[in-house]
């Protein structure tokens, strides 16, 4: 290491040194990636990942089977199918009716061998027959969304009224503390299912019930780190050349209270997936038939005590390998940003 290095290498180089950190941040990487890339990559490319087959449902995990596909219809699964002059004959699954379409009722008239599609379901149906596999996918965009525009939320209001407070203090410091104590002291989910009732189920509503409820631990922080910096030499520099306390505050004080802010986001983000699934859960969360983790695990938690548990199970331990991430993240990046603990 030279003295040449930023701040940021020098902080990168001693994260780099934690195998969770750089695990966590991988998967998340991976994760994230398979969730921008969503419909464009699903087995599913429907609305939602929404195509319902009863016949197909709750099946596990590798499950195979030819599907025809029909016009206007969803696809017809079958054990098998013979195409003989301008129809297709298939033998139905699971009831062995034998069946026959004309080529033209396929998607594929001018060559029905495409209308055959021998399809697999790596991750089972649910119990409506729709790909698990897809429903997961489309389940990480949620997730990760509601993460980023929480944390965006509690970093907005967090940052600014834990720096009015402890740069101006006083009366208005007063006055913001009492605000913080008081969200603090009601629990989060509660807080959470107020505000999500006050505003109405929906997408965007959890966005901002979430991202209310978790600016109060940024605002402490930030009071803090503020309270500490403004006695310093510079920022009184800074006041003695006549610019103003806003320039000094903005231009000076904030940008050197970054590293705790950073590592306290990674720990929302993680809770912020929490809270997301547990309204899903309870039913208060984005509302069907868009897909989320802790929807999927509501729809077949009864399942756990039946051979279908992998139902429940699977987008359980997506929603727990993804915060361990965040938090193993967090972690690494606490101790990477620690200038007095680094060697």
């Amino acid at each position: 290491m030279t003295s040449t290095d930023s701040p940021a290498a020098r902080a990168w180089r001693r994260f780099k040194k934690k195998p969770l950190g750089v695990f966590g941040l991988l998967l998340i990487v991976l994760i994230g990636g398979v969730a921008l890339a969503g419909p464009g990559i699903t087995p599913d490319s429907s609305l939602h990942a929404n195509t319902m087959n009863l016949a197909l449902a709750a099946r596990k995990p590798g499950f195979s089977i030819l599907e025809v596909q029909i016009k206007n219809e969803s696809a017809i699964p079958a054990f098998s199918a013979e195409i003989k002059n301008d129809s297709i004959f298939i033998d139905t699954y699971p009831t062995h009716e034998r069946a026959s379409f004309s080529l033209f009722q396929t998607q594929f008239d001018t060559d029905p061998e495409k209308a055959l599609i021998q399809k697999t379901y790596w991750l089972g149906t649910d119990r409506y027959g729709r790909d698990v596999l897809s429903r997961m996918i489309l389940g990480a965009r949620i997730s990760f969304a509601v993460g980023l525009i929480s944390v965006l939320i509690s970093l907005l209001v967090g940052v600014s009224l834990g720096a009015i407070a402890g740069f101006y203090g006083g009366r208005v410091d007063t006055f913001i503390m009492w605000l913080i104590n008081v969200v603090w002291s009601i629990p989060t989910l509660l807080l959470v299912i107020a505000i999500t009732l006050a505003l109405g189920k929906g997408f965007w509503q959890v966005f901002i019930a979430v991202g209310l409820t978790m600016w109060v631990e940024v605002a402490r922080v930030v009071r803090g780190q503020v309270l500490s910096l403004k006695e310093k030499e510079f920022v009184e520099a800074t006041e003695s050349l006549g610019f103003t306390s806003m320039r000094a505050l903005f231009g000076h004080v904030l940008p050197n209270i970054w590293s705790p802010v950073i590592v306290i986001s990674a720990a929302n983000f993680a809770a912020a997936i929490l809270i997301e699934s547990g309204l899903s859960f309870l039913g208060l969360g984005a509302q069907p038939p868009i897909p989320t983790w802790g929807g999927m695990i509501k729809d077949h938690y009864s399942y756990i005590i039946v051979d279908k548990a992998y139902l429940a199970v699977i987008p359980g331990v997506a929603i727990s390998v993804l915060v361990l991430s965040f938090m193993f993240v967090g972690n690494a990046l606490r101790d990477a940003l620690d200038v007095r603990g680094a060697n």
